[in-house]
């Protein structure tokens, strides 16, 4: 007798019952098994639809963020109006400053645009973006380089005085005790600046001396002189031959 395929005119009443019960679990497994295979399979076309949809609706976010961006740059109040319309960017101030002190993709004078605005909103924008800089342990030049990397001044002296106001702020409060007040840092602030036009700027023949620059920041300091070597410091910061922006 074949052991793997028994004739059932040899088996017993019992055996024949036996064989019938495996035959059928038998059947009810390969079943289960088919039916496994579908639902797995049914699961893999599922991930890969929502992979399908999530790639798409990620390439219509960065779509829309580049058109954000490009309409930033030709308009900074219009580009944001989109981004939060469009739910790419958070009303919040803190998300504004946080967008434009990143930078990615934004044109700087476009971004100084947006700040030298005196709008409510913009006026928040530009002390959160200020506060976005973490001016510690930097000697003044080394301050205005890292701020005025991350726009372009506008030509308006309105919204330059703005500006710089909240700069020397936020200078001040970074490092305390270096300057009277935040009057002594804004000032002379205003005066590396133009030094800095004056040494970099090729129609400028007239190099100012550094007796010069002494000169034009005495009785700043409340009233007082700032410390020679303090100016010294500064003077050598710019004086390499090197651009604040």
């Amino acid at each position: 007798m074949d052991l793997c395929h028994p004739d059932p005119t040899e088996l017993s009443s019992g055996e024949a019952e036996e064989l019938q019960r495996i035959k059928w679990h038998r059947k009810q497994l390969l079943e289960d098994i088919q039916k496994l295979k579908d639902e797995i399979a049914d699961v893999f076309a599922q991930i890969d639809c929502f992979e399908t949809a999530e790639e798409s609706r990620m390439a219509q976010k960065e779509k829309e963020l580049c058109i954000g961006r490009k309409k930033f740059n030709m308009d900074p109040v219009k580009g944001i109006q989109y981004l939060t319309e469009h739910k790419l960017l958070s009303p919040d101030v803190q998300d504004i400053a946080q967008f434009l002190y990143k930078g990615e993709g934004l044109n700087k004078t476009a971004i100084g645009t947006y700040l030298g605005e005196r709008d409510p909103v913009n006026l928040q924008v530009l002390q959160a973006f200020v506060d976005c800089h973490e001016f510690a342990n930097l000697n003044l030049v080394q301050a205005l380089r890292q701020f005025l990397w991350s726009f372009r001044l506008p030509g308006e002296a309105q919204k330059i005085d703005r500006m710089m106001e909240t700069f020397a702020t936020r200078y001040c409060l970074c490092n305390p005790g270096v300057f009277q007040s935040t009057d002594t840092c804004y000032v002379l602030s205003f005066s590396i600046i133009m030094l800095n036009t004056s040494l970099h700027n090729p129609n400028v023949r007239d190099r100012p001396p550094f007796e010069r620059f002494v000169s034009m920041n005495r009785g700043i300091n409340g009233g007082s002189d700032l410390p020679e070597e303090q100016l010294r410091g500064e003077s050598s910061s710019w004086g390499g031959g090197h651009n604040i922006e």
